[in-house]
């Protein structure tokens, strides 16, 4: 026999060798035979298959309409496989892959899980002793403070979108669970035609996509943990996030019911039992006013006001009422359920200033980080406002002695979160480093000393009070060894 055939042979064991394991391996994953053979083949012959009569049926989704098991396109049914004996049969052949397989506790194929190493999450928010809320907790803490609510992590943000697994969220109580088919919006009052739509009518309307932040009127607060040296951006900036809002707008709807002469006021409230009220101004709602059932791509989280909610782009969220039920037009100012306030130095007081100013914040460096090598580092961050695009950012990394422009990154929406950045060689010793922005018409971040002096009280007061709407520059302090902290009224 010759060497020829001999190494032939030899090759062509150590192929079929090589492609057995390659079948073994998928067969241990759960994939099978079958999956290798392509379509058209028995599914018995899978090894993941399982028959239908087989199936647990009490891990089968059922349409919460009809309460019918839930079967896909081809007519299987739709099943959430975790903590069955299936499910577990499945990681132990996957184990035999190797150490980095068989290693998932709960079946995601039906919507997704992110990765154990991503630990981003909302923290609990000392609501009560920090702004003298009462209520109802809407579940059990682990929290040695009261909360109302669950700050967004915006130091973990990496682009202009907040998932809505991390959005900022205010809650009075337990979320309610609405069934859509039941929830309809009214519209009466100063109107030609009065409406009450189903959710089906809302969505068959004109619809609109837009990118908006949705902001609490305490974000930014001086005080409370926006003071602690150990502060981070989320905790600075807790109650402020940017979604990608689908619905309907509301001039839209007022087209639709005809709007009478002298309106000057719509009252918008919830379908719940907290039943919150906000009056608000009619051009508002002319203007960019949204009623939303869609958030990121998919329907609105419950505690987002599924099935349905008010978005007053650039106002502070309390506005945007959740679970809304009814709209009100009339040219009365009588009917509200909060119209916060604003007392000024000379006791002069200032109601209904709804709008969110200019604001922005490095995010990278930032509180509670590291930088673990001196060169270059790209300054990252975002900048936003309530009273349309963001035009300019500034960067200072001297502790506001210069500040030079950061790049603006698109998209750049109105009333949004607007990403920017800025090229810096760090040389290892301590720095302070802030931005500030300014919007189309011209208003710009104010720094501390000239904050106190808008207000009319020195910066000693100012350091001292809460102050809603707040939106001084946030600075960071850099130690010699890289630390991050937080260094606010330094600038």
């Amino acid at each position: 026999m010759s060497m020829d055939g001999k190494d032939s042979r030899q090759s062509g064991r150590r192929h079929f060798l090589k492609q057995g394991a390659a079948l073994a391996a998928m067969t241990a994953a759960g994939i099978g035979a079958a999956a290798a053979q392509g379509p058209g083949e028995d599914p018995k012959l899978r090894t993941d298959y399982v028959p239908e009569e087989q199936v647990p049926k009490d891990h089968v989704l059922r349409d919460p309409w009809s309460g019918e098991m839930m079967r896909d396109e081809e007519g299987n049914l739709v099943v959430n496989w975790t903590g069955t004996p299936q499910w577990e049969a499945y990681r132990k052949n996957a184990r035999a892959m190797g150490s980095k397989y068989g290693t998932l506790e709960v079946d995601s194929r039906l919507y997704g899980v992110r990765s154990r190493f991503v630990t981003s999450v909302r923290r609990g928010f000392d609501g009560g002793s920090a702004f003298g809320y009462t209520g109802t907790p809407t579940a059990p803490s682990a929290a040695k403070s009261y909360f109302f609510s669950l700050m967004s992590p915006v130091e973990a943000q990496m682009g202009v979108i907040t998932p809505s697994g991390l959005h900022f969220t205010d809650e009075h109580g337990e979320v309610p669970e609405i069934d859509p088919r039941e929830h309809h919006l009214t519209i009466f009052g100063m109107v030609d035609r009065p409406v009450s739509l189903s959710m089906e009518e809302l969505m068959n309307l004109p619809s609109v996509s837009r990118i908006h932040t949705l902001e609490c009127n305490t974000d930014g607060v001086t005080g409370g943990l926006r003071n602690m040296p150990w502060a981070t951006a989320g905790h600075a900036f807790a109650e402020n996030s940017c979604t990608e809002w689908t619905g309907v707008l509301m001039s839209t709807l007022l087209d639709l019911v005809g709007v009478k002469k002298g309106a000057k006021w719509f009252y918008a409230s919830a379908g719940d039992e907290y039943n919150q009220t906000w009056a608000l101004p009619i051009w508002k709602a002319m203007d960019d006013a949204l009623i939303a059932y869609g958030q990121n791509g998919e329907p609105l989280r419950p505690e987002q006001g599924f099935p349905l909610r008010l978005l007053n782009p650039g106002f502070q969220g309390t506005t945007s009422i959740k679970r809304l039920r009814r709209i009100k037009i009339t040219d009365d100012l009588t009917l509200f359920h909060r119209m916060y306030q604003e007392v000024h130095p000379n006791n002069k007081i200032t109601w209904f200033r709804l709008e969110m100013p200019p604001q922005s914040c490095i995010l990278r460096p930032s509180g509670g980080q590291k930088l673990n090598q001196r060169g270059f580092h790209e300054i990252r961050g975002v900048a936003w406002s309530g009273g349309g695009k963001v035009v300019r950012v500034e960067v200072t990394v001297n502790g506001g002695k210069t500040w030079k422009d950061a790049v603006i990154q698109g998209p750049v929406n109105s009333k949004a979160h607007t990403r920017f950045v800025y090229p810096w060689t760090w040389n290892g010793e301590d720095a302070i480093i802030a931005s500030r922005c300014t919007d189309e018409r011209g208003s710009t971040q104010p720094t501390t000393s000239e904050a106190a002096r808008i207000r009319g009280i020195d910066v000693e007061t100012l350091k001292t009070r809460t102050i809603q709407r707040n939106n001084i520059a946030q600075p960071w302090k850099i130690d010699s060894d890289g630390r991050v902290t937080n260094a606010i009224f330094s600038i």
